[in-house]
């Protein structure tokens, strides 16, 4: 590789999703070369644990014989099938019965999209087909949660409830609602869980009340985990009190399990951990590990035939993507598929305990607030001061300085804008690859309180 070139071309032409434009032309491009396992190499030789999995992602690890395999050999089959005019083809067919075989409940339809994003812009269409088809168009306006992500486009954006996607963009849209995250460490109601989980269901009905009652709202949207709002679990119970609510009020409950399906919590989907149905439900990320872009939406037996049965014959329901049910995704999608049945969810549980074992004993560190995890997905979250819960200032810029030291000390991993460490292992981790990971992390925030301006601030 030639770098210099590289980071060049890169500055003057390459576009970076959700980052400071000025920012990445002044400190220019890490280029990464290669991968094996959870090990990445750069172009400088830097060698790099990668505790996010990409982007919460790379869940079978990188270098997968039998995924590359699969990809290469469809590649020269059949490289490109439009699902368009009545066409088919045969991986995405088959990945598509498998995948409903194991979804929660009556999700026995599945959309392919090309990644979360589209994923969630398309449950947002399907809503409103229907709600007419159903004869209540009436019901337009959608709940989500503070600290939620459910993608970065136009309409997503607003659904997602982060300000960095708000900023600027004219979202959320006037339809686009949000209450209180279910957060055990920063809740009004403390840490209770039965307080947080009657004070969510409360804040629903009272936000349904303010827009004017069910009759005028479609669906409730939430993540099992919220990642990007800082990896927060909510306690358990949470997401089968919210569902009843749902059904109690006639509202569709939506689970983005963009981040979370595919083991990253443990089972297949997050779903299972509270036996979770809902009526849509949104993937991604895992669905391929990366490998090749994809995404899905699972609709619930009742939504697909509705809408079937109110759409006149001959008209085409009026949602689709050139590269919806690709082949070539779809084959790395069995092959992954394969990987998850063939132990790696196993491995994950495993070793997901490990790593929760070992980040407890991260919250003696003078700048841990607190550590929260399920399966193999964690978050870290700083403070300058325990007991107070107080973040720092952002003027110390920590999480510029936490990703430099994981870069210099070999390990990567998410430095949220607000101080939260986020990790996403692959699921084929080892014990020993995540002692060093949280080995690593221990020899950064070491350095991040040994920084003058940090080290006053913790005395202060």
């Amino acid at each position: 590789m030639d770098t210099p070139r590289l980071v060049s071309l890169d500055r003057e032409h390459l576009i970076h999703p959700v980052s400071s434009w000025q920012g990445h032309e002044t400190n220019g491009a890490t280029i990464l070369e290669s991968g094996k396992g959870v090990w990445l190499t750069d172009s400088n030789g830097h060698r790099l644990l990668d505790g996010f999995s990409g982007l919460w992602c790379v869940n079978t690890g990188y270098g997968c014989e039998s995924v590359v395999e699969a990809g290469r050999r469809q590649l020269e089959k059949l490289p490109y099938a439009t699902g368009y005019f009545g066409f088919s083809n045969e991986p995405a067919i088959e990945l598509a019965a498998r995948l409903t075989k194991q979804a929660p409940g009556h999700l026995n339809h599945i959309y392919f999209a090309l990644g979360g994003s589209d994923a969630v812009d398309s449950t947002l269409r399907f809503i409103r087909y229907y709600q007419h088809a159903r004869g209540t168009p009436e019901k337009r306006h959608v709940i989500g949660l503070q600290k939620g992500y459910h993608g970065s486009s136009f309409v997503g954006a607003g659904l997602t409830a982060l300000p960095v996607f708000h900023r600027d963009a004219d979202v959320p849209l006037p339809w686009q609602h949000h209450i209180p995250s279910p957060d055990p460490y920063r809740h009004p109601a403390g840490p209770n869980a039965e307080a947080i989980i009657q004070a969510s269901v409360r804040a629903l009905h009272d936000e349904i009340a303010k827009i004017g009652g069910p009759e005028h709202v479609a669906a409730f949207y939430c993540e099992l985990v919220q990642g990007s709002g800082g990896v927060i679990v909510p306690p358990a119970g949470w997401a089968s009190a919210m569902q009843a609510a749902c059904r109690e009020l006639n509202i569709l409950f939506i689970v983005d399990e963009v981040i979370t399906g595919f083991g990253r919590t443990g089972p297949l989907f997050a779903c299972e951990h509270e036996n979770i149905e809902p009526d849509m439900m949104t993937v991604a990320k895992g669905l391929t590990a990366g490998y090749a872009p994809m995404g899905g939406v699972f609709m619930s037996n009742e939504i697909y035939e509705t809408i079937r049965d109110k759409t006149p014959a001959g008209v085409a329901v009026g949602h689709g993507q050139t590269y919806s049910a690709h082949p070539v995704s779809a084959a790395i999608g069995l092959a992954v598929l394969d990987l998850y049945e063939g132990g790696l969810l196993e491995n994950g549980t495993r070793v997901g305990k490990h790593l929760a074992t070992r980040l407890a004993g991260l919250g003696n560190h003078p700048l841990v607030g607190t550590t929260r995890s399920i399966g193999m997905l964690a978050g870290i979250e700083l403070v300058i001061d325990k007991s107070a819960k107080t973040k720092p200032d952002p003027k110390l810029g920590i999480s510029g300085k936490l990703s430099r030291y994981g870069y210099e000390h070999g390990i990567l991993f998410r430095a949220f804008g607000d101080d939260v460490i986020g990790l996403a292992p692959p699921l084929c981790s080892t014990i020993a690859e995540m002692d060093q990971l949280c080995d690593g992390l221990v020899t950064v925030l070491d350095r991040v309180i040994a920084d003058p301006a940090v080290a006053l601030a913790l005395k202060a």
